[in-house]
């Protein structure tokens, strides 16, 4: 093998090292110079290898703590191959003419991380946007009717514990409270197609909401009834409620929000467990259904109404009242508020009773009424 020589210009100096070129056990000595000119360079001649010239300002040196007196150097060009050099001439004169020596090496492939990066957030995105909502779409229309109520149930019991105060929040059921809430669902669902039948409960709670449950399950709280004037306006939101359950919307909430937790589970960590039960359960309070599930709940919502012979046009006295209170009250059905075009579901609630000639008559009789807004007053309160 030739020897290199080492130029500083008026002082040559010639050196030997060891290469490890990072994939084969051997360590051969091989022969380098230091060439000046525009670019400074580090030639080294490897036995069967083309020969190597590293710009010496790309030079870096690694820490070495197999032994003192010695340089290991490296370059971007080979990242998995060493030089190592014993020589004390020829490390001073590294040291000297390699001025980022000890700088932290340039950051290569950078772009292409991003690339990856962003190509991964695309990808989670798609799953979560398209790709689960799709797939609970799909899944609700075959998702067995006793597993959707089994879930409804599961998940008013967490509620239950979720809103009370230490202590699971109790249903109103007086019996002529439950009697009459009885006589209104009967009313408004005898010439509806369910899939399962509909269960109605009343929360002892203050909050003014209502929302469907997977299963038929649906919740109304003392605070709605209590912001009620008339019973039909119950019932406007009841007929509402019960158009989720015919279209399965709370179903399809509850797989979406537990295919992404999944989903989200699998890269940031376990989301399983009572972690999903109450994010799903705070989803299915404050039910944000899109814009042509709310509609079309309110479609349904006027033409059951209509059947009964109860005014559609009770929907929108419900949605003015609870507009003018939402800036006093938190709890206010948020998932009707919270959508645009609020102003539009009211006027097609009115159209409703513009569009028909059918004698209404209300929701409840007086007695019944009055037994309703006492349903959670026990005997002796």
């Amino acid at each position: 093998m030739t020897l290199i020589h080492v130029g500083t210009g008026a002082q040559p100096h010639d050196f030997r090292a060891v290469w490890l070129d990072g994939h084969a056990a051997r360590a051969p000595e091989i022969a380098a110079r230091i060439e000046d000119g525009p670019v400074p360079m580090l030639r080294l001649a490897v036995q069967g290898a083309a020969e190597k010239a590293w710009p010496l300002e790309e030079v870096r040196r690694l820490p070495d703590q197999a032994g003192q007196g010695q340089i290991v150097l490296t370059h971007p060009s080979d990242p998995l191959a060493r030089v190592v050099v014993s020589e004390p001439e020829a490390c001073r004169l590294i040291a000297a003419r390699c001025r980022n020596l000890d700088r932290a090496p340039p950051r290569r492939g950078l772009g292409r991380i991003a690339l990856w990066a962003v190509g991964a957030v695309a990808s989670v995105a798609l799953i979560i946007l398209v790709l689960v909502p799709q797939m609970a779409n799909q899944l609700a229309t075959y998702l067995p009717p006793e597993g959707e109520v089994a879930l409804g149930q599961s998940t008013l019991g967490q509620i239950r514990d979720a809103i009370g105060d230490g202590s699971a929040v109790g249903i109103c059921e007086t019996p002529e409270g439950r009697r009459a809430l009885d006589e209104m669902t009967a009313r408004l669902i005898a010439q509806t197609d369910l899939p399962y039948p509909v269960q109605v409960d009343v929360l002892d709670n203050e909050l003014v909401n209502a929302f469907a449950l997977p299963g038929g399950q649906i919740v109304l709280f003392r605070g709605l009834i209590d912001a009620a004037e008339h019973p039909d306006e119950v019932a406007a939101v009841l007929a509402h409620e019960i158009g989720h359950v015919v279209n399965r919307d709370p179903t399809r909430t509850a797989l979406r929000t537990a295919g992404s937790l999944g989903v989200l589970g699998l890269l940031f960590g376990d989301f399983a467990g009572g972690t999903v039960v109450l994010f799903l359960t705070e989803r299915l309070i404050q039910a944000s259904y899109s814009q042509e599930a709310e509609s079309a709940a309110d479609a349904f919502a006027h033409g059951t109404l209509a059947r009964a012979g109860i005014p559609p046009g009770a929907l929108a006295d419900m949605f003015e009242r609870l507009r003018d209170r939402s800036g006093e009250e938190p709890g206010v059905i948020r998932h009707f508020l919270a959508h645009p075009g609020l102003g539009d579901r009211i006027a097609a609630a009115r159209a409703a009773d513009a569009d028909r000639a059918e004698v209404y008559r209300p929701a409840l009789g007086e007695a019944d009424w009055q037994a309703l807004q006492r349903i959670c007053i026990t005997p002796g309160d």
